[in-house]
């Protein structure tokens, strides 16, 4: 894979727009499937994954839109151009995250409580597909200009998703070989823990952004 765009700072390349928008038909196509087995088979650490996978979904869609718009010239009271519109798209991700893993977790422990049975093999087969199609997307992804906070923060979101699929395959694997209905919840435990940490970390960043903070490992004092 090439690595000649890494040399833009900022901003993605219209290469990377084309990488994006591979990964979010890929995502989109996968994420269905996850639902209704995930319904089907009572595992809610599929429909965590799935939910994660979702806002994975609206994040690249909106980094998508926000490729366009800041690729637009700077003009008119917009003397930036529509750069900052990939932030405020990243910082939108963080904050949809955080209410997501905040429902996982809710439903989690409900299911800790009084598990339900959950269909084993479904769930396995399943987790086992979302770990290869994340492996792709985020193949297709690590090629692109990492360096632009928009196309990291959909490389974070699918690489937490890759996470969550090993999570649910391992409980898959759990419940087929023991029968232990809990292993599903604690999947779905271990998914929202990821989307914490994932959600922090944009919120985090995007905020130093927004408030025009020094860039992290700079001291300004020093520099002055």
């Amino acid at each position: 894979m090439s690595h000649d765009h890494h040399g833009h700072a900022h901003g993605a390349t219209p290469t990377d727009g084309r990488r994006l928008a591979l990964v979010l038909v890929l995502i989109v196509a996968f994420l269905v499937v996850e639902v209704v087995v995930g319904i089907l088979a009572s595992s809610v650490a599929l429909l965590a994954d799935a939910a994660h996978m979702l806002v994975d979904a609206v994040a690249l869609t909106l980094s998508l839109v926000a490729f366009r718009l800041a690729a637009r010239p700077a003009g008119g009271a917009m003397t930036f151009g529509l750069r900052r519109v990939e932030i405020l798209s990243a910082q939108a991700n963080g904050i949809t995250l955080l209410v997501l893993a905040g429902l996982v977790v809710y439903e989690g422990v409900q299911r800790l409580i009084d598990p339900p049975d959950v269909g084993g093999p479904s769930v396995l087969v399943v987790a086992a597909i979302g770990a290869v199609v994340n492996i792709v997307a985020l193949w297709i992804l690590h090629g692109a200009n990492r360096e632009s906070l928009n196309v990291e923060g959909s490389y974070q979101h699918v690489l937490m998703d890759l996470l969550g699929s090993i999570a649910a395959l391992i409980a898959g694997a759990v419940i087929v070989a023991t029968g232990a209905d809990r292993a599903d919840a604690i999947a779905a435990l271990v998914v929202a823990v990821l989307m914490l940490r994932s959600a922090w970390g944009l919120i985090r960043a995007t905020g130093r952004v927004l408030l025009e903070a020094a860039p992290e490992g700079l001291d300004p004092d020093e520099i002055g």
